[in-house]
């Protein structure tokens, strides 16, 4: 696992890491990166394409990677900003390191993997397929996972090959970690850090919208924001800038803000 840094990023400035999805490449954040680029110092979680990690091994890895750019590039706050998969391991790691960010953002975070049935089920079926079928599944699954009309032809493209790169048996391993993803709710309840749920009403592969009322109620800093048209892999879509929408709910500390104004 390592931490990229894909955008010539504002130097000193605060740090945003973003935790991608299931694809686990760090890749998919171009869209919003060459937004908040000018803003932030930007650094995109990569996990690699064999890793087969339990849950407790991906957070202690994922901190120490942020202990270690904190020492070596001292920063003035540290944002987390989870989507999807990435969401699970970002309220983990939130929970497990309090005191080494500022602010966390989840995107349709992957938490409520078990209220679908469907892809419970997948984790057996994904299994037992052939791969030339399971590359087959995943442009079906593309439609899940994005809309298209609000996309282009390259930023799904992109979301697609991501998929595809994933092999079949590291599929059905985090498959496997959605399912056994736990939290205890009174530890929710302790992360007093501001807390934006960003979640999607068409999102047709997660019930995100549902979660998120869920999960705002047990962060007492919560703060949640639907996105009424977008699905499950917004941040690729173009209508979707992370920059405003972290204006729009406070998400910048004054330091920060004071620079996006000028």
């Amino acid at each position: 696992m390592r931490l990229l840094s894909p955008f010539s990023s504002r130097s000193g400035g605060p740090l945003l890491i973003y935790f991608p999805g299931m694809d686990g490449t760090g890749e998919l954040f171009y869209r919003q990166g060459e937004k908040l680029k000018d803003f932030f110092s930007i650094r995109c979680l990569a996990i690699p394409p064999n890793d087969q990690s339990d849950w407790s091994t991906l957070v202690n890895k994922t901190i120490s990677l942020i202990e270690k750019e904190l020492e070596y590039h001292p920063h003035s706050s540290v944002y987390i900003c989870g989507e999807s998969f990435g969401g699970c391991l970002a309220i983990k790691v939130a929970l497990a390191a309090p005191e080494l960010m500022e602010r966390i953002v989840l995107v349709n975070p992957a938490s409520s993997f078990n209220k679908r049935s469907f892809l419970k089920l997948g984790i057996e079926l994904n299994q037992w397929v052939p791969n030339f079928v399971y590359k087959g599944v995943a442009v079906i699954l593309l439609s899940f996972l994005g809309s298209s009309n609000r996309m282009e032809y390259g930023d799904s493209q992109a979301l697609l090959n991501a998929v595809q790169s994933m092999p079949q048996e590291v599929v059905s391993w985090r498959l496997s970690l959605l399912r056994d993803f736990q939290v205890d709710t009174k530890h929710l309840r302790t992360f007093d850090k501001p807390t934006l749920l960003l979640v999607s009403q068409e999102d047709n592969l997660l019930p995100s919208v549902d979660e998120g009322r869920e999960l705002v109620n047990y962060f007492p800093n919560g703060f949640l924001n639907i996105l009424p048209e977008s699905g499950h892999a917004c941040l690729l879509e173009n209508d979707i800038n992370l920059l405003e929408i972290l204006k729009k709910n406070d998400f910048l500390s004054e330091a920060n803000t004071l620079t996006v104004n000028n």
